[in-house]
C-alpha cells in the first residue's frame, strides 16, 4: 500500500527528474522511506538517477554567519604594518593639531575579513526580488510541503504543478501575494507561506579615500555603510561628511556620516544595486575644539559655520566650562597665527564664525569664587567645606579624634585669611585643642570667607614613611611665607620672624598677631628642657636717624616674657635665640674593671681626677698588680685607629711596588710579598686600644704625683699580679713564659726558640707592664741584655726592615701593631 500511494507522486515528477532541485523535500523523505530495494527498482523503472535523488534530499544548511571586520588579533603581518603606518601618521596629524584628532574614523576601525556576502540582515517588505534570490514556501492544509524555489536567470521560479511563474522586478511583498492567491486556486484546502532563503550577492565598488579601496561582494540587501564596513572604513584624509554613491556614471545619494554619529539618523543610508560605486571625496575644511566640551576632536564643516555648531557637533559645554572667554585661535591674511576671544553666553559669541583651520579653546573654570573654607594638612577630611556667616573653628572640626589625623598637632594651627579689597594675607594663630574644646569662646576664632585653616602634623608622632612628614610647618608655611615677602613694602614691612635655639620647630615664622615673644615661641612648638629661662636675645634690624641700616641686640628676660610680664614686642624681622642651659644633661663617666674593690662604670663632675674615683670605688684590691694597669682614652683610640688607616694604605701601597719588582728579584720578591702582606693582615686585624701609659702606683699612693683629669669615655683596667713573661715578634715559638728571678732577656728569647731568618737582633726592646718601653742594648735602666725581667713584661723581636729597601715603615707599623696587641691581650686576660 506504502508503494502504491508514492507511485502517483513520483510519476509527477518523473519529468522534473533531471533538475532535482525542484523535487521537494517531503517528497524526497517520502522516497527514502521506503526499502532501498524498492527505491532502486522504481528508480530503475524510471530512469532516475537514485544517488543525485538522495543528494538533494539532504536540508539546505543554514548559511555561516559572516565576520565582516575582523579582530586585530586575526589581521596579517601586512594589514598590521599597514595599521601601524596609520597610526603614526595619525599621530603626526595630532601633535601639529595640538593633540586633537579627527573625530568619527574610529567606527570602521577594523581590518575586512573576507568578500562573502552578508547574509543575516532582516528582508523589508518592499525588497525587489532578482535572479540568485530563493523563495522558501510552506504548503500546510489538505497538503503539507516545503519547497525552496530558486529564481532563476529569466526571473522565474519553477512552481510544482503549475510550471513557471515569473516574479523578478517584484518586490517581495508583491511576490508573496502572488503565490499565495495561485496556490488558493490551484490547490484547494492548502494554504502557504513565503519567506526568503538564501539571497543573491552583488558586485559594487568602494574608490576614493577608502582605507582598501576595490570591487566587493556584497548581500544584496547591503547599503553604503554596509560597503564601508566591508571596505575597513575611510582613511582619514577621506570625508566623513560626503560620502557619495553612483550608479551609471550618475550621483543617487550621499551619506553624511555625521548624521549617523551625532543624532543616529541613518535615513540617507540608501541600499544599494548591482555595479553602485561608493565614492569618497578627500575630506573637507576642518576645525578643532579641546577644553571643556565633552568630545574634544577635530571636525569636518559643512553647514555648520558658527562657534555654537561647533560645539554641538562636541557634546556640548561641561560643567565646568567658563563661557564668558573662549579663545580662537586662526590663520589672519598675512599668515599669522593670531587669537579672537569669544563670549559664548551672549548671542554675538554664539554666532561667531569659525574658519578653516580654527581650533577652539574652552578654558575650565579656575577656582570657586566664593562661599567656602578650606582645610589643608594633616587631617582625616581636607578640601573645602560651605562657608556660612557666623560659623567658627567648630563648625568644621568638631572632634579632635575624628577630625584629625593621628599623626597631627593638636594644640597649634593657623588660619590664613585673605583680605577682599587689597587681596594680601594674614595669619591667625590658633590654639586649637581649647578651640574645640571651648566652642564659642574666644579661642574659637569665627571664620571668613575663603579662610584656609592649616593643620600640622607632630614630628613626634610621624614615623618613617608616613604622610604626616608633608605637613610640616615647613612644608605648610612656605607658601604662606613666600606671600608675605611678595606683599611686603616700605609701608608694610615684612611681617615674619625666625627663632631658633632648643625649641621644638626652630625656624622662619609669621610675625604673631599679639607680637609677643610667648606666642612666638608658641608658634615653634614651645621651649624644650633644655632651654635656659635667664637669658634670650632678640637682634633687630633697624635704620638710624640718617637711613643707614643696624642691628641691635636686646637682651631679654625669658621666665618675665613666657608669664606675660615681659614689656618687649616683637617687630619685622626679628631674630630670636633662646639660648641653652650649659652643659645641660650632660654626663660623664669612667668605668673601673678588674682589681678594684668595687667595679663598675662610674660618672664623675668636671676636673675630678683618676685618684678621686678610684677612691670612691674603695681602692684596690689587695690582689691589684698597678704596674700592669691599661689606661684607655676615647680620644686616643680614635688617633690609634687614624694611624692604623695610615699604615694599612701605606702597606697596600708598598705591596703593589714589590709585586710589581717581583718579576726581575725572582724568589726574594715573592719572600719580600709574603712578609708584606702578613703584616698588612695584622694591621687590618688590629683594634685600636687607646692605651695611656700612667704609674698607677704613684697615682694611688702619691700625692703628689701629676693629677690625671678624667675625660668622658676614660676606662681603667686593673689586672691582677701576673707570673708571666711574654715573647712577641719573629721567633720561632712566641708565648709567654713562667716568670723565674735571675733571668735575662736573652734567657726568655732562647726559651722562645730564638729569632728567625727575618729577626733584627739588634733593635730588641721590652714593653714593661706599664706600657712603657725599654731598649736593652741603650737604656740605662737595663744596662745590657742580661738585665733581669719583672713579671707582666713583654719582650719584642722586630723584623729585619733594612734588608728590604723601600719599607722603612714596616718598624713603626710593627711596633703600632705589638703594642696594641698588648693592650688588648692585657684587659683579655681579666
Amino acid at each position: 500500500m506504502k508503494l502504491k500511494n508514492f507511485i502517483l507522486p513520483l510519476a509527477l515528477l518523473l519529468p522534473l527528474a533531471a533538475t532535482a532541485q525542484s523535487i521537494s523535500p517531503s517528497q524526497i523523505a517520502q522516497f527514502q522511506n521506503l526499502p532501498r530495494s524498492q527505491q532502486e527498482a522504481l528508480a530503475n523503472q524510471y530512469g532516475v538517477d537514485l544517488e543525485s535523488l538522495q543528494s538533494s534530499g539532504q536540508q539546505t544548511q543554514r548559511p555561516r554567519d559572516v565576520q565582516v571586520v575582523e579582530p586585530v588579533s586575526n589581521i596579517t603581518e601586512d594589514e598590521r604594518e599597514k595599521t601601524r603606518d596609520e597610526k603614526e601618521e595619525g599621530q603626526q596629524a595630532a601633535a601639529k593639531n595640538g593633540g586633537l584628532k579627527p573625530f568619527g574614523y574610529n567606527l570602521f576601525k577594523g581590518s575586512p575579513t573576507t568578500f562573502a556576502p552578508v547574509t543575516e540582515i532582516p528582508i523589508p517588505s518592499e525588497y525587489t526580488l532578482g535572479p540568485g534570490d530563493v523563495l522558501r514556501i510552506q504548503l500546510w492544509g489538505k497538503e503539507n510541503q516545503n519547497l525552496e524555489l530558486p529564481i532563476s536567470r529569466d526571473g522565474t521560479v519553477s512552481f510544482p504543478q503549475s510550471g513557471p511563474m515569473n516574479v523578478a522586478g517584484l518586490s517581495f511583498d508583491e511576490a508573496r501575494q502572488q503565490i499565495r492567491k495561485q496556490v488558493s486556486e490551484q490547490y484547494i484546502g492548502v494554504q502557504a507561506s513565503v519567506s526568503l532563503g538564501e539571497l543573491r550577492s552583488m558586485r559594487v565598488f568602494v574608490l576614493g579615500e577608502a582605507r582598501n579601496p576595490g570591487s566587493y561582494s556584497v548581500s544584496s540587501l547591503s547599503t553604503i555603510t554596509n560597503a564601508l564596513y566591508v571596505s575597513g572604513g575611510i582613511n582619514q584624509t577621506g570625508s566623513l561628511r560626503n560620502v557619495q554613491l553612483k550608479r551609471n556614471g550618475k550621483l543617487v545619494g550621499t551619506l553624511d556620516l555625521y548624521d549617523l554619529l551625532l543624532k543616529g539618523d541613518s535615513s540617507s543610508d540608501s541600499r544599494m544595486q548591482p555595479g553602485d560605486v561608493i565614492f569618497i571625496p578627500p575630506v573637507g575644511k576642518r576645525a578643532g575644539i579641546e577644553g571643556e566640551v565633552y568630545r574634544p576632536a577635530l571636525y569636518e564643516l559643512k553647514k555648520e559655520n558658527t562657534l555654537s555648531d561647533l560645539v554641538r557637533m562636541a557634546g556640548g559645554l561641561t560643567s565646568q566650562a567658563y563661557p564668558q572667554r573662549i579663545n580662537i585661535e586662526r590663520t589672519n591674511e598675512d599668515f599669522l597665527r593670531i587669537i579672537v576671544e569669544a563670549d559664548y553666553t551672549a548671542a554675538k559669541g554664539k554666532n561667531a564664525r569659525v574658519q578653516a583651520g580654527d581650533t577652539v579653546n574652552i578654558p575650565s573654570i579656575s577656582d570657586i569664587t566664593g562661599q567656602y573654607v578650606e582645610i589643608r594638612g594633616a587631617a582625616t577630611r581636607p578640601g573645602r567645606f560651605a562657608w556660612i556667616p557666623g560659623m567658627r573653628v567648630s563648625s568644621v572640626i568638631k572632634n579632635l579624634s575624628a577630625d584629625l589625623a593621628s599623626v597631627a598637632d593638636k594644640r597649634y594651627a593657623v588660619i590664613v585669611r585673605t583680605d577682599k579689597v587689597t587681596d594680601t594675607i594674614s595669619v591667625l594663630n590658633l590654639r586649637l585643642r581649647k578651640a574645640i574644646q571651648n566652642p564659642g569662646s574666644g579661642f574659637d576664632i569665627p571664620l571668613q570667607e575663603k579662610d584656609q585653616l592649616l593643620i600640622f602634623s607632630d614630628a613626634g608622632k610621624v614615623k618613617g614613611g608616613e604622610e604626616g612628614r608633608e605637613f610640616t610647618r615647613e612644608s605648610l608655611f612656605e607658601p604662606v611665607l613666600h606671600r608675605l615677602r611678595i606683599q611686603a613694602s616700605p609701608s608694610s614691612p615684612q611681617k615674619t620672624i625666625r627663632i631658633s635655639g632648643p625649641v621644638r620647630y626652630p625656624g622662619e615664622y609669621p610675625l604673631p598677631e599679639s607680637r609677643q615673644l610667648a606666642d612666638a615661641i608658641f608658634v615653634a612648638g614651645g621651649l624644650k628642657d633644655s632651654a635656659s629661662f635667664y637669658n634670650a636675645e632678640v637682634a633687630r634690624y633697624t635704620t638710624d636717624e640718617d637711613g643707614i641700616g643696624k642691628t641691635n641686640i636686646l637682651n631679654v628676660n625669658l621666665a618675665d616674657a613666657m608669664a606675660g610680664n615681659g614689656n618687649l614686642t616683637l617687630q619685622s624681622r626679628d631674630r630670636i635665640l633662646i639660648k641653652s642651659i650649659p652643659d645641660f644633661a650632660k654626663t660623664s663617666t669612667i668605668e673601673l674593671k678588674g682589681e678594684v674593690r668595687y667595679p663598675g662604670e662610674y660618672t664623675f663632675r668636671d676636673g675630678e681626677t683618676l685618684r678621686q674615683v678610684i677612691e670612691r670605688a674603695g681602692g684596690l684590691t689587695d690582689n691589684a698588680f698597678p704596674k700592669g694597669a691599661v689606661f684607655t682614652r676615647a680620644k686616643l683610640r680614635q688617633l690609634e685607629a687614624r694611624r692604623l688607616q695610615e699604615a694599612e694604605d701605606r702597606l697596600q701601597g708598598d705591596l703593589l711596588g714589590v709585586q710589581l719588582e717581583g718579576d726581575g728579584l725572582g724568589g726574594e720578591s715573592a719572600d719580600r710579598a709574603q712578609q708584606v702582606q702578613s703584616l698588612l693582615e695584622d694591621v687590618q686585624s688590629s683594634r685600636p686600644i687607646g692605651r695611656l701609659v700612667v704609674d698607677l702606683a704613684a697615682v694611688v699612693n702619691n700625692e703628689g704625683y701629676q693629677a690625671i683629669r678624667l675625660q668622658d669615655g676614660d676606662a681603667l683596667t686593673v689586672p691582677a699580679i701576673p707570673q708571666a713573661v711574654t715573647v712577641f715578634g719573629e721567633v720561632q715559638f712566641p708565648t709567654s713564659h713562667l716568670h723565674q728571678a735571675g733571668l735575662t732577656v736573652d734567657d726568655y728569647l732562647e726559651r722562645s726558640g730564638g729569632p728567625t731568618r727575618q729577626a733584627d737582633e739588634s733593635r730588641v726592646y721590652v714593653v714593661k707592664a706599664d706600657g712603657s718601653v725599654m731598649l736593652p742594648e741603650k737604656s740605662r735602666w737595663f744596662g745590657s741584655r742580661s738585665q733581669q725581667l719583672e713579671p707582666g713584661d713583654t719582650i719584642i723581636m722586630p723584623i729585619d726592615v733594612d734588608r728590604l729597601n723601600q719599607l722603612e715603615l714596616w718598624t713603626n707599623v710593627s711596633q703600632i701593631v705589638y703594642q696594641i696587641a698588648l693592650g688588648a691581650a692585657a684587659v683579655g686576660n681579666l
